[in-house]
């Protein structure tokens, strides 16, 4: 069983918002209710531009026909969002006493380690640099697609199905005309980073123009406002971005998902094989064993598998070099650690580099000053006044922006001619105290069972 979980302030958030439904349900009808900020618009795209070096590692998508690699310089002026300290270009790190020193030999481009659980930032490397995601991509994938599908639904795969899979992609081994469970697919998806598995699971999901529409809408409700997606599976493509900051955010958002943290955190499966006939002609199929592609959760000959880790996902295309986001529990503490492209070309450095941040980050933790935080979606972070307003009741939910007030009016600040401004004002109370409370549940619901997770695989 967990261990219990310590008071924390934002526990008492949650006691507060309860405190102000009370009060609200008993104020005068002339309280107007407050409106949220405007959000903040999506920055434009930004198209890499220098010319690809790096190639890619057995098994990944090459995408030699999209985008040039991005430049080696971060720009000059990057987005705020999370804190001021998380756009300036550079390492950014407050030591105070007792804190050890960062790790040497940091060669990523950009890189940020952040507590998983309060969301502080506890240093970073231009974090909101806009990159080539690579299949770290697949995070906002599946936090997208996953709650949209039981497990247990089954799909016989139609040729058109696995159309348009780049040339070099990494690939599970989807067959035609057989059929796969979702859970099937989904093992295929993190443990072999398979586009064909992405392919399929957005055929089901409306196609795969639908699917990219629904991510960049979801980036949007999880203010990961430097993310443009272009192909669902990561595969390189002229205007795909994201940065460090929000990769950070789709693992934080789809480990509050049961499903989601099973299926980063197995090591290996059994994927359903091709069906033959034996010499009677019966049909028979079997199975193949599948391993897990993160070198930091299966091992490698030159990595061991690092203590505590739980997932997230990795990715390597010739344009985004190599990228990772993990997640790792030690002491009840629970850190989140993303790492893009490092110069430095040794085998498995990213997860080298990743194991190293993640050594610092334990150390460190309670023993540094945050340098920005990790944002809550817009569905938590910015309560609605809008009379039915309809908001998450749990993270990551939305999938298409929050529900704010879109015309920046308040609501309850008249009554109508017919005395029914009483009624509008209680359910825009009712509707903001709603909100308040999904936010006190997305700041409740931060706490996953990591833990138990971890101790189980031990």
């Amino acid at each position: 069983m967990p261990a219990p979980m310590k008071p924390t302030v934002r526990r008492s958030l949650l006691v507060t918002s309860a405190t102000l439904a009370a009060l609200a349900l008993t104020a005068p009808v002339s309280l107007a209710v407050p409106i949220p900020p405007p959000a903040a618009p999506r920055p434009p795209s930004a198209s890499p531009s220098a010319s690809a070096s790096a190639s890619p590692s057995a098994g990944a998508s090459k995408g030699a026909s999209a985008s040039a690699s991005p430049s080696v310089t971060p720009p000059a002026k990057m987005s705020t969002v999370g804190g001021t300290r998380l756009g300036q270009a550079g390492t950014q790190v407050t030591i105070a006493g007792g804190a050890p020193v960062l790790p040497k030999d940091l060669t990523a481009r950009s890189w940020i380690v952040a507590d998983a659980e309060s969301g502080d930032v506890l240093a970073a490397h231009n974090a909101h640099w806009r990159l080539p995601p690579a299949s770290t991509l697949k995070m906002l994938f599946a936090d997208t697609v996953l709650p949209r599908f039981p497990r247990t639904t089954a799909h016989k795969v139609d040729p058109k199905d696995l159309a348009g899979i780049g040339a070099g992609s990494s690939l599970v081994g989807i067959k035609e005309g057989e059929t796969y469970t979702v859970h099937d697919l989904w093992l295929g998806v993190f443990l072999r980073s398979g586009n064909d598995a992405v392919h399929v699971l957005s055929a089901m999901n409306g196609g795969v123009a639908a699917t990219v529409a629904q991510m960049n809408a979801h980036a949007d409700e999880l203010q990961a406002l430097d993310t443009d997606v272009v192909s669902p599976d990561g595969y390189d493509a002229p205007g795909q971005v994201s940065s460090a900051y929000d990769l950070t955010l789709f693992a934080r958002s789809g480990l509050q998902k049961k499903d989601f943290r099973e299926y980063c955190s197995t090591v290996s499966a059994k994927f359903p094989g091709a069906t033959t006939k034996n010499k009677k002609g019966k049909p028979s199929r079997g199975t193949f064993e599948i391993q897990n592609t993160n070198r930091l959760l299966s091992g490698d000959y030159d990595i061991s598998q690092y203590p505590g880790i739980a997932g997230v996902k990795n990715g390597n295309t010739t344009n985004a070099g190599a990228t990772f986001t993990g997640v790792a529990e030690r002491n009840g503490k629970v850190l989140l650690v993303t790492v893009m492209n490092p110069e430095k070309s040794d085998h498995n450095e990213v997860y080298k580099e990743t194991a190293a941040l993640f050594d610092w980050g334990f150390q460190a933790a309670g023993k540094v000053t945050p340098v920005g935080e990790l944002v809550a979606p817009r569905d938590a972070a910015q309560p609605s006044a809008q009379p039915g307003a309809n908001p998450s009741s749990s993270a990551g939910a939305g999938q298409a922006g929050g529900a704010g007030n879109a015309s920046g009016k308040p609501v309850a600040g008249a009554v109508a001619d017919d005395g029914s401004g009483g009624m509008w004002i209680a359910l825009a109370i009712t509707g903001g105290l709603l909100v308040l409370l999904a936010g006190g549940a997305w700041l409740v619901n931060r706490r996953w069972p990591l833990p138990d997770l971890v101790r189980r695989r031990r």
